[in-house]
């Protein structure tokens, strides 16, 4: 496989790069978290001008027509910053679902005004008893006439807050647990029945529980065909296990970068904490989870962009290894910072709180190691 960058995809991680580096420090970043909203709708606005949320949508749907490189690219600098703008949530998840099976109506109506900053967007699939079993669903839409009518509870519905529109997974046929039965639908943020209970979650993102009482769409709503959602739910967490990872990649880069460097000033017993044997081993073995983590995402995305018929297989193998090594690499680093390392004031926390929480999102490691035995 050929690792290496083209000049446009260098150009867009330099771009992001120097973003991140220039207009988003740690200060910045803790306000934006802290704040009412939860991210800064200033900074949506910019990623829209410089072309960010449109670089993995098709050119038909007024994007650029990236590839998975692209977005890995912008998450992996994301990463680096923990930035908390939903990108994942709107771009990555809702918006490619709905490039890929939106119908026309859909795709102008909503992917435009997403690439525009204009539209957020979020996916409602996970139930309190499903874990992570895509097709264990209750929540269900019964036929009225040219309508459905839905019921049901979704939780931890990522960038459910700012939501303008919500893709909900809801059963239309057979059984709790088949894969056969779900469809997908569009709703309104604030449509009629629809109750969000809002908080903010440990990593500093904001999330929802959704209540759905005899919430009413139409046929235009449904996103694929009737029945026929789990196919479509289950490619589009595949993109976002890819991209997560690619976040988790940057964060971890940071923490190891970082901690080497606070080793190098800490003394102790007269001499630099980083001196000692026991401690620089330990950061070689964070050095060594980073880059497996690095060199596992660049061949699970090079299999998922070609197409490949084991690409499933890695990217369960990623998300195992990602799970494995943010565990490590966090708590070394809190470890060698000591009393710090748990502070609200340092970085080192809130990184290693992303790198748990992107460990659990779709699937944590027990999860992910069964899935890879056995496919």
């Amino acid at each position: 496989m050929d690792f290496t960058f083209n000049e446009e995809q260098t150009l867009i991680q330099d771009q992001v790069d120097q973003f991140i580096q220039k207009e988003y420090d740690w200060e910045t970043r803790q306000s934006l978290s802290n704040s009412d909203l939860g991210f800064g709708d200033d900074n949506w606005q910019k990623f829209a001008e410089l072309g960010w949320l449109g670089i993995s949508t098709s050119e038909e749907c007024g994007g650029f027509g990236g590839s998975a490189i692209e977005s890995m690219l912008i998450m992996e600098a994301f990463g680096k910053g923990l930035v908390v703008e939903p990108f994942l949530e709107t771009i990555i998840m809702c918006g490619g679902l709905i490039d890929e099976h939106g119908t026309d109506q859909q795709k102008s109506s909503i992917l435009e005004s997403a690439i525009e900053g204009k539209m957020h967007l979020a996916m409602a699939y996970a139930e309190p008893q499903s874990r992570f079993n895509l097709s264990d669903v209750v929540t269900e839409a019964k036929e009225d006439g040219d309508s459905f009518v839905l019921n049901g509870y979704k939780s931890v519905v990522m960038n459910g807050p700012s939501a303008n529109k919500l893709i909900v997974s809801a059963r239309t046929s057979g059984a709790q647990l088949d894969e056969n039965g779900i469809t997908l639908f569009l709703i309104d943020g604030d449509a009629e029945g629809l109750n969000k209970t809002n908080y903010k979650t440990v990593d500093g993102r904001r999330a929802s529980d959704l209540t759905i009482e005899n919430v009413k769409v139409t046929k235009d709503d449904i996103i694929g065909q009737i029945n026929d959602g789990f196919t479509l739910l289950d490619s589009s967490i595949d993109r976002a296990i890819l991209a997560i990872s690619a976040e988790a990649v940057g964060a971890m880069e940071v923490l190891y970068k970082t901690t080497v460097e606070y080793t190098k000033t800490r003394e102790q017993f007269g001499t630099s904490i980083g001196k000692f044997q026991v401690l620089q081993h330990r950061m070689v073995d964070m050095f060594m989870e980073y880059e497996q983590c690095k060199s596992l995402l660049y061949m699970a995305t090079m299999k998922q962009e070609e197409g490949s018929i084991d690409s499933k297989k890695a990217i369960s193998g990623l998300k195992y290894q990602v799970g494995k090594a943010g565990k490590f690499i966090g708590q070394q680093a809190v470890q060698l910072h000591g009393g710090m390392g748990v502070t609200d004031e340092l970085n080192v926390g809130h990184y290693f709180k992303r790198l748990t929480t992107i460990g659990t999102i779709f699937g944590n490691t027990d999860y992910h190691l069964k899935k890879y035995s056995s496919l």
